[in-house]
């Protein structure tokens, strides 16, 4: 069975706060990102990465922890990787990425800092969010840049500004996006992260976000408050229902192998190849979330 890496819920986390950062682990992300970027003003930026580094060097975390840098085209991109990447993140994320070029130069420095730290080859990953309609034009040549890569996200909020528009309540600006960012992340294999939710006290309006960028093929989202980490992990989570299903076209998938019949049926509907993928991912799925 196939095995599955969880980004349901990647949250935010400043990483100017020595508080929040020895605290990142007990909420129950699946990804915590340090964020070096917008969340840190130009004053703070060289104190946040030496934050960032002694959390990395002295704290351990259940969860992955991923980077959030500058780009590289400001005057804080390069400086954030070479002073995080000897603390050993599990993932570094490249904001308003625009081209493969930019993805390859991160890599190639990761790739260096790994060499000069003694890190096996491959160790860290990357991740990088589309937030002009320029990078979105160019989003499968940057999902598939590097064997690094894991995952684009969308930045909804970059993005809508870039369109020249503003955010409805229900996001249909950002459909069109949403749609061609998850077909170039499953062109090249890799995962499909939607953008932050801002209003923490609009659980209805969330929800139904969530629901719907599930619907789309999102693998997760970004999130800012700690509150709606377990709401998005319970909307992902595969129910009980889905389960059990999945286990019975399997049980029907096997049983037809074992009497060499081309014809397979569960409860009178004809199951398929796509129907069993569905199957084996929900349990995949499910055997996730339990470890």
């Amino acid at each position: 069975m196939q095995t599955l890496k969880l980004r349901r819920a990647m949250m935010f986390m400043p990483g100017n706060n020595p508080a929040m950062l020895q605290n990142a682990g007990i909420y129950g992300a699946d990804s915590v990102i340090f964020d070096l970027e917008d969340a840190v003003s130009i004053h703070e930026k060289d104190s946040a990465r030496q934050l960032v580094l002694q959390a990395l060097t002295h704290f351990t975390y259940s969860c992955e922890i991923a980077i959030r840098i500058n780009h590289i085209q400001t005057p804080y991109g390069f400086r954030d990787l070479e002073t995080v990447l000897p603390g050993k993140p599990d993932l570094i994320r490249l904001p308003k990425a625009e081209s493969a070029e930019e993805i390859q130069t991160v890599a190639e420095v990761i790739a260096r800092i790994e060499r000069e730290c003694g890190f096996p080859d491959g160790t860290i990953k990357m991740g990088a969010a589309i937030e002009t309609a320029k990078g979105l034009r160019q989003a499968y040549a940057i999902a598939s840049a590097s064997p690094r890569m894991e995952f684009l996200a969308i930045g909804g909020e970059d993005f809508i500004a870039d369109l020249k528009t503003t955010r409805s309540k229900d996001g249909r600006e950002l459909f069109v996006a949403r749609s061609q960012l998850v077909l170039a992340a499953r062109e090249a294999g890799i995962q499909a992260i939607d953008t932050v939710f801002a209003d923490a006290n609009d659980d209805e309006t969330f929800l139904n976000e969530v629901r719907f960028i599930k619907q789309l093929g999102f693998d997760g989202k970004s999130v800012i408050n700690p509150r709606q980490v377990r709401q998005v992990q319970e909307v992902f989570a595969p129910t009980e229902k889905e389960i059990s299903h999945a286990r019975r076209v399997l049980a029907a998938y096997q049983d037809a192998l074992d009497r060499k019949s081309g014809v397979i049926a569960l409860d009178g509907k004809m199951i398929d190849t796509p129907i069993v993928t569905r199957a084996e991912r929900v349990l995949a799925y499910a055997a996730a979330v339990r470890n």
